[in-house]
């Protein structure tokens, strides 16, 4: 994919990087030389120009790339004349935004941008998700609200059928499956080996040693762990 990234600050000269290193042809453009000379060696063009000059643009290959990546930090309003440029020129393009504000946000959104990131915030939020789940072996995020993680399970469900711990009751949480050791026995020796059970039912029994692989919102998951922590240790 070809790709225009504009504003080559922390945010834009990592995402070009990263970019590059997975087999993206990147063209990077900040109006600072410094940014652009440290740039010049790791990917495939860079090169200095006032983003907000609209007749600039005509020396870019910007009619071949296939998205277009405002990622100027510094200056709000350069960053909106950047995408309203993008936007009137460049019908083809598609626009991703970095946004600064919730007026910046709003912007963006009256100019149909959809495509709208905010690297400090989405920072900070996967931060907090992390130490938030931090007795969980893993955890998806299925959207800003809920996730699906894994956590052991706690001493007291051992011997139980799901029906009766009651997780819908009591944390607003289900149970979408369950990892289990499997004990293989082999040349006199055991080995054990993880395994999906697979779709559960109430009577499904629960045995020491479980994986729960769990749903629910971020809230309730994390009430969950808090509330057993201490009756499994939760760590590989």
């Amino acid at each position: 994919m070809k790709i225009i990234i504009i504003g080559l600050g922390n945010f834009g000269r990592a995402l070009a990087l990263s970019l590059t290193d997975n087999g993206h042809e990147v063209f990077g453009i900040d109006n600072k030389i410094e940014k652009v000379d440290s740039l010049k060696d790791h990917i495939a063009n860079v090169i200095c120009m006032d983003a907000n000059n609209e007749e600039a643009y005509k020396m870019l290959p910007i009619n071949q790339a296939n998205l277009g990546i405002v990622a100027i930090g510094e200056n709000e309003g350069s960053s909106i004349v950047t995408t309203a440029i993008l936007k009137k020129n460049y019908k083809h393009l598609k626009i991703i935004s970095r946004s600064l504000s919730k007026i910046h946000d709003t912007i963006l959104n009256a100019m149909g941008i959809k495509n709208v990131v905010h690297p400090e915030q989405d920072a900070a939020f996967r931060l907090t998700r992390q130490l938030s789940f931090d007795y969980a072996l893993d955890y998806f995020q299925v959207d800003n609200k809920h996730s699906i993680a894994e956590v052991f399970s706690p001493f007291s469900f051992s011997g139980k059928m799901v029906k009766n711990i009651k997780l819908i009751q009591k944390y607003s949480i289900s149970i979408i499956t369950i990892i289990r050791d499997k004990i293989k026995i082999s040349s006199n020796k055991n080995n054990s080996t993880k395994n999906v059970i697979g779709l559960i039912t109430g009577k499904t029994l629960l045995q020491d040693g479980d994986i729960l692989t769990i749903f629910g919102s971020n809230k309730s998951i994390i009430n969950f762990i808090k509330d057993n922590k201490d009756n499994r240790l939760v760590s590989l």
